[in-house]
């Protein structure tokens, strides 16, 4: 493989990635016709057409999709090779693009910022926050931050904490419709469904017997992203089963209030993926490492009773 072509991938990468060739050029410091003309090389090298272009959006077709995420790991395993022989360099550089829900990021992963990047003065980060799974191919995604189960088998996922939930309302709520003894008590009221889970109407729990619970919920409202669980919640519009990080404060004080202590809602683990490849950027191994160590040692993410 010659330098040029080389460089006309690397181009390519960053033209998916940035979704801009304008983008593109003021990173390398020349002009967009440059940045089109080494895609257009890039193409007539490979015989086909990687991205349709048009003024508003730049779109991988079918064999660019696959293209993209043999290249990127191609400018990886150079990355790893060159960091192998720099002695003492760990090569934590470059750009590390993250995707993580949004509540999450906000609470426990931006405080948290300060340090790692002041560990890694050459890295700098890009965020896609949502309580959406994202296609870390399609988006470019080095590193996702997700709760439960992964599913997907083409995905790489490392259990880097674990989030305990808790059944909670407002003592508003509570007085105006009683506090349930048992889990099945919860289908007689209004709940509110959090529908970024695969089990939406289904909340499940173990008792002290260690047996499974499983209830059928129902209620007026149901929402998409965990802050919207949170206002519901906090206006006294139902019953939720949420994570003891999202509300600790609230649960602290008093503001919501917890029932069926001897029920508890079945944890969830909370994972560092990454799409499926041999060779792991220094970047992101350091960041998974870091979140990994960090999360150990708080309670509201180790799965560990406050």
């Amino acid at each position: 493989m010659n330098a040029g072509l080389l460089e006309h991938i690397k181009t390519f990468v960053r033209a998916v990635e940035t979704g801009s060739f304008t983008a593109v050029a003021q990173e390398q410091q020349q002009s967009q016709p440059t940045v089109s003309r080494q895609i257009s090389a890039l193409e007539e090298h490979l015989g086909v057409r990687l991205m349709q272009r048009t003024t508003r959006a730049l779109t991988l077709t079918d064999e660019g999709r696959t293209y993209y995420e043999h290249a990127r790991a191609l400018l990886e395993a150079v990355e790893a090779a060159s960091a192998a022989v720099r002695p003492g360099e760990a090569a934590v550089t470059g750009q590390l693009r993250i995707a993580a829900p949004l509540a999450f990021a906000r609470l426990h992963l931006m405080p948290r910022m300060k340090r790692f990047l002041a560990d890694h003065p050459d890295l700098t980060t890009d965020w896609v926050l949502g309580d959406r799974p994202v296609d870390l191919v399609e988006e470019g995604i080095d590193i996702a931050i997700r709760i439960g189960q992964i599913t997907d088998q083409s995905l790489i996922a490392r259990r880097i904490g674990a989030m305990r939930r808790v059944t909670v309302a407002t003592p508003d709520y509570w007085t105006r419709n009683g506090r349930p003894t048992h889990p099945e008590e919860l289908e007689d009221h209004d709940c509110i469904v959090y529908t970024g889970l695969s089990t939406v109407n289904e909340w499940h729990f173990t008792g002290l017997d260690g047996a499974p619970r499983v209830v059928r919920v129902k209620g007026r409202i149901r929402v998409s992203v965990s802050e919207g669980m949170r206002s519901a919640l906090l206006e006294g519009l139902g019953v939720a089963v949420v994570p003891t990080w999202l509300l600790a404060d609230e649960l602290e004080t008093g503001v919501l209030q917890r029932v069926l202590t001897d029920y508890e809602p079945a944890s969830m683990p909370i994972q560092a993926v990454t799409p499926s490849r041999r060779l792991v950027p220094p970047r992101v191994r350091a960041f998974s490492d870091f979140l990994a160590a960090e999360f150990r040692t708080d309670p509201r993410l180790s799965g560990r009773a406050d």
